[in-house]
């Protein structure tokens, strides 16, 4: 199996203003003194990285991301930061060791497990490279993420309704004991988001939400399909519902 398709991390790096937002809030959840090695599962184009990295200034991140492009447009980002920072192109829900083979004191998460399908290999696997009582913080898409665009998405083209997992707190809480965790929280939060009509929403919609379904269809009937999505929602609105986790490594 091929690791997950790559992004256009530029672009992305500059429409994922709503991501950074959440980002910021979720890291806020994270209790760091200053000297820990902590994992960005998911690190994208490093927005977010940048902010955890800053509150670090005697340990060291690992950015940790399935998409080289990401992986790359994050190291222009963080270079600053110098060799504080580890760079790792991996697929989540696949076994993986960290650079050394070190044991992470914390992981951080925004915007990424609904990209990875098996959420038991996912949980699985982060808990093999943290330490115990280190904490997991993440928040991705939960159960009723994007349904308007979904809606639009089931009776558009052939009905693929993409390659996500939108999980509940509930199915969360027991895959995380499962996979070793304790003192678990999960919940889900509505983050409805307004675009400007016309070129912003498409351009959203085409780098952040639609990549797997148009890397499905002939380059020549992408925009007709980004188009058609965008038209379709009842307004430009992305109907975001976020899955926060916080759990320990028992």
């Amino acid at each position: 199996m091929d690791l997950p398709r790559d992004w256009d991390a530029a672009t992305y790096d500059r429409v994922a203003d709503p991501q950074t937002r959440w980002g910021r809030a979720v890291l806020e959840r994270l209790p760091l003194t200053g000297i820990e090695t902590v994992l960005d599962a998911g690190c994208g184009s490093g927005r977010v990285t940048e902010l955890l990295a800053e509150r670090l200034p005697r340990g060291r991140v690992v950015a940790l991301d399935a998409s080289p492009s990401m992986v790359a447009e994050a190291r222009r980002r963080l270079g600053r930061f110098g060799d504080r920072i580890d760079y790792l192109v991996t697929d989540l829900g696949r076994p993986f060791a960290l650079p050394g083979d070190v044991l992470v004191d914390a992981i951080l998460s925004t915007a990424t497990f609904h990209w990875v399908l098996d959420h038991d290999a996912l949980f699985r696997n982060l808990a093999e490279v943290i330490r115990p009582g280190g904490r997991l913080v993440a928040q991705c898409g939960g159960a009723g993420n994007i349904a308007s665009v979904m809606a639009v998405l089931g009776t558009t083209g052939d009905g693929w309704l993409g390659d996500k997992t939108f999980a509940t707190p509930e199915a969360t809480t027991a895959r995380l004991t499962a996979s070793g965790f304790t003192e678990i929280q999960t919940w889900l939060q509505p983050e409805p988001t307004r675009f400007e009509p016309g070129e912003q929403l498409k351009t959203f919609l085409r780098t952040v939400i639609l990549g797997g379904h148009l890397a499905r269809l002939p380059a020549r009937d992408r925009d007709a399909f980004v188009h058609e999505v965008a038209g379709r929602l009842p307004e430009p609105v992305i109907d975001y519902v976020r899955l926060n986790i916080v759990a320990t490594r028992a």
